[in-house]
This record gives structure tokens, C-alpha cells and sequence, in this order.
């Protein structure tokens, strides 16, 4: 597992960077995921420009104005945050904190901030002050949609993770009640559908009031969210943020090597026996020492209550594509691997099914095949009702093997991803009916 940078260049190329700790792997992955995602919808708002499905659209700017008060501090600020505390994590921060606990304080490197946040206010009075006029000018320009995909971007950006951790911190409302404040910025916990839908909602305000249609902005967006999807899955596996499925028991992790072993008759339940403190209270017992670890989500009132599911993998895959133990996870959960100095040394005693994998794989395919349909789609918000059934689709079966909290709903116990799932798939095939029989009746 590669909870950060540091981890990989250690595997890769045998440094100990220490100061590579700041940047997890599974941000890295959302962040290349919004960049393949902005040029997923850049190709897809000019196909439909081309089309004439898509206008520009004119707004009025002022030109030569000398930079502003507001743009000076704006651009000292920002280059005054991003330096005090990257070069700090760099130059300053202490072996014994972690590189989320030194973002969340109030330690960085004060002249690195200062030099930097002046450098980039004084580069934006030089950019303005090359273009000043005598006398600023109004002028008209034509704005394509094309154009405001960075501003889409970013959008999806803040309110993404906004969301996403809002419907994290309900999910799990015991804990928020018990630390508001640490359950806010704790970087760990986020859930897809909160992000998807909060998202949704403010790029589409955005859109109206830019007028862009929305119809057709939702057909471009599809394809974009299934492989931004993709690409962020392959950031939980690479970190082993916690999102994996349930128990294998068709294997155990070895407790000398810790590595995925098959098992041997009655081996899977004296793995539950061994480390029943693991399984019942989010504790396990080494070497006479309890180790308390947070995996709320995984305990159970007792060890015939864990979920798994048993399956060997056949000869020509891989054992990890059906049970992996996650060793140096981001989230530290599960036994502590001893003699390892590491502050992510943990692993788990019974291997998982990796579902992050199965939806990397999934939504990628289901990514082609969205890109494959689109041209021959002619109605438009066809393709996102298409889009809003596949992934109802895909997410509901992973849920039958992922582990989550599971709540009364119509006499049944289902999960927040399984309820929001059903939903998306009736409004996807809500909208197919109600759009095809309206195109029919147009004709």
C-alpha cells in the first residue's frame, strides 16, 4: 500500500523522503481525475458547439484597470498559505506528527509564506500594470461553454468535497456529535454520492446563470463523472482508504509474514478467535499491548456476525483480485505489523474483497461504453439518464459485497449508497421513458 509519496519513492527507489508524507496518494488520484475529467468535457462542449446545441454567450469586461487592493491581498494570501505551510512540511515539520496534523495547525515556515505571498502579488501588479490604459474600456466578448470548464472544475471541486464530507459526517453521526470539529477536517471520510449530488447542484446553478443549457450540459458531464469515478477508486486502492469489501474466508494473513495465505480447515474461525478484539470492539492485542485503531464501520456484536464471503481465486488470476489485507493502509486499520516503525503499520488479519479494483475496472468499461453511444444519442439528457442507471447499477451490486452502516428503510436494512442508488436508477429510467415518449411525440 502507498498511503502517500513517501511509501512509493521508498518502494520504488529505496529513499527515505520523510517530507514526501504530505501528499496522499488517493488526493493525487482525484486530483488527476479532475484534470482527465475537464478534458473529457472540453472535447465534449466543442463536439456540441460544432453541432450548434451550444452558443456562446456575450458578457461585458473592463480592460485596462490597474490591479486592485482586493487582487494584491487575494494573490499575497493564497502564496502566503500554500508556502508557509508546504515548505514547512519540508523544512520544519517534527518527526513525530503527522503531515494532516501539521496542515491542521498552526506551524509553518513564516519567511517562506511571506516571500512567497509578496512574489505573487507583486507579479499580479506588474501583469496589470502592463495592460493599464489611460482610460479602462468596456468591451464585449463571446464566452463559449468550452470556456468555463476550469470555472465548472473548480466548482465541482470545492462543493465535491464539500459534500462528499457532509454525507460522510451523517453517515457516521455518533462520531460527529462526539467531535464536530475533528470529524470536519479530518482528511479520512468521504462519500461519493454526497459529493455527486451537492456538486451537481451548484454547477447547475452556475450553468443557468451563465446560460448554458442544461440538458446538454448534463450529456457532456456523463461520461466525464464515469471515468473521474474510475481514476478516484484506483487513489482508495493504492491508499486503502478503508473503501473494501467484506471478509474472504477462503484466506487469512499469516501472523509471522503477514501475507495472505489460504487456509486450512477451521482456519478463518481461530483467525476470528485470535483476534476477537479486533473484530468485536476495533481493538487487537500484540505482544500484551492494545492497540485501538478506528474501524467502526467493521465491528460486530459478535464472530458469527462478521460478514465474508468465501472464494478461492482460480488459477489464472491473481490471490489479491479476490482477498487483499491492505498492509500500511491510510486509515491504520487492522494488526499492528510489529518490528515496523512506520506510522501506517497496520494490516488486516483476515483479507478483503477489493472492491475499489472491481469499480476501477467497471466504471472504466462503463466509461467506453458511454463514450461509444454518445454521437448516436440525439435527444438530449438521453445520455445522463443512461449514465444515472449504469452507475445505480454498478454501485448497488458493489454495495452486496462492501461493508457499510446499514439502516431500517421499508423493511429492509440497507445502506445510505444503496438507497441513493435506487433512486438514481428510477430517475435514470424516469428520464429515458419520459424523453424518448416526448421525442415521439415531437415527431
Amino acid at each position: 500500500m502507498y498511503p502517500n509519496l513517501y511509501y512509493i519513492f521508498k518502494d520504488w527507489f529505496g529513499v527515505d523522503w520523510k517530507a514526501l508524507s504530505f501528499l496522499n496518494t488517493f488526493g493525487l488520484m482525484v486530483a488527476i481525475a479532475f484534470i482527465v475529467a475537464a478534458i473529457v468535457l472540453t472535447s465534449e462542449f466543442k463536439r456540441k458547439e460544432k453541432l450548434g446545441l451550444l452558443f456562446p454567450r456575450e458578457e461585458s469586461i473592463t480592460v485596462g484597470k490597474p490591479a486592485s487592493i482586493a487582487e494584491l491581498l487575494l494573490n499575497f494570501i493564497g502564496g502566503f498559505l500554500f508556502a508557509y505551510k508546504l515548505l514547512g512540511l519540508f523544512l520544519d515539520k517534527p518527526d513525530d506528527i503527522t503531515a494532516q496534523d501539521y496542515i491542521f495547525s498552526r506551524d509553518g515556515n513564516l519567511l517562506a509564506g511571506l516571500i512567497t505571498g509578496i512574489l505573487l502579488a507583486s507579479l499580479k501588479w506588474w501583469e496589470k500594470n502592463k495592460q493599464k490604459l489611460k482610460e479602462p474600456e468596456q468591451r464585449v466578448v463571446r464566452i463559449w461553454p468550452h470556456d468555463r470548464v476550469g470555472d465548472i472544475v473548480i466548482i465541482g471541486l470545492i462543493f465535491g468535497i464539500l459534500g462528499a464530507k457532509l454525507f460522510d459526517d451523517f453517515e457516521h453521526w455518533n462520531d460527529f456529535i462526539k467531535d464536530p470539529i475533528g470529524m470536519i477536517l479530518s482528511p479520512s471520510g468521504l462519500t461519493f454520492y454526497g459529493g455527486l449530488i451537492v456538486a451537481a447542484l451548484a454547477i447547475f446553478w452556475y450553468a443557468y446563470k451563465r446560460g448554458i443549457q442544461l440538458t446538454h450540459l448534463i450529456d457532456v458531464a456523463a461520461p466525464a463523472l464515469m471515468i473521474a469515478y474510475a481514476i478516484g477508486r484506483i487513489g482508495c486502492q493504492l491508499s486503502g482508504d478503508g473503501d473494501w469489501g467484506i471478509y474472504n474466508s477462503a484466506y487469512i494473513t499469516d501472523p509471522v509474514t503477514y501475507k495472505v495465505v489460504q487456509v486450512k480447515p477451521d482456519d478463518f474461525q481461530k483467525q476470528l478467535q485470535r483476534y476477537s478484539l479486533y473484530f468485536l470492539d476495533g481493538k487487537v492485542l500484540d505482544s500484551g499491548t492494545v492497540y485501538p485503531i478506528e474501524v467502526t464501520d467493521r465491528k460486530s456484536a459478535s464472530l458469527s456476525e462478521v460478514p465474508y464471503k468465501s472464494f478461492k481465486a482460480p488459477s489464472f488470476l491473481p490471490t489479491w483480485m479476490v482477498a487483499y489485507n491492505f498492509p500500511n493502509n491510510v486509515n491504520k486499520d487492522g494488526i499492528r505489523i510489529l518490528n515496523s516503525s512506520e506510522e501506517h503499520n497496520r494490516v488486516l488479519p483476515v483479507p478483503v474483497f477489493p472492491t475499489s479494483f472491481y469499480e476501477t475496472v467497471t466504471c472504466t468499461l462503463l466509461f467506453l461504453f458511454l463514450w461509444g453511444i454518445r454521437k448516436r444519442i440525439k435527444i438530449p439528457g438521453m445520455m445522463f439518464g443512461i449514465y444515472l442507471i449504469v452507475n445505480g447499477l454498478e454501485r448497488f451490486f458493489i454495495e452486496q459485497i462492501r461493508v457499510n452502516i446499514h439502516y431500517p428503510f421499508l423493511g429492509f436494512y440497507t445502506s445510505q449508497a444503496e438507497i441513493i442508488a435506487c433512486c438514481l436508477i428510477l430517475i435514470g429510467l424516469g428520464m429515458v421513458i419520459i424523453l424518448k415518449s416526448k421525442a415521439a411525440a415531437n415527431r
